[in-house]
């Protein structure tokens, strides 16, 4: 990734977050937005398996609507999701 890439990434989470790491909003443009989803992804742990309730509250962590980041994460390909347990997807799978 080039430096100037690297900069476009720090300058939308800089841009799209508070001082403490939580979201004002979710990026409507979709690059801003995948790039956002990605920030919230690598807190995750690989391999692990998060029930909803879960990642859930991880979510919550950032921004209150839970819902549609949730639904953003398993749209882009960053999540998997089956009987209601949500597993990080390949990086190879990502929307990036």
């Amino acid at each position: 990734m080039s430096d100037q890439d690297q900069a476009f990434k720090a300058s939308v989470i800089r841009n799209f977050s508070t001082a403490d790491g939580r979201l004002q909003s979710i990026p409507v443009q979709r690059k801003k937005k995948l790039i956002i989803l990605e920030y919230l992804i690598f807190k995750l742990e690989p391999g692990r398996p998060y029930p909803e309730k879960e990642i859930n509250m991880f979510i919550k962590g950032f921004h209150e609507d839970f819902a549609t980041i949730r639904r953003e994460f398993i749209v882009h390909g960053f999540m998997t999701r089956e009987n209601e347990v949500y597993m990080l997807a390949p990086q190879d799978d990502w929307a990036t």
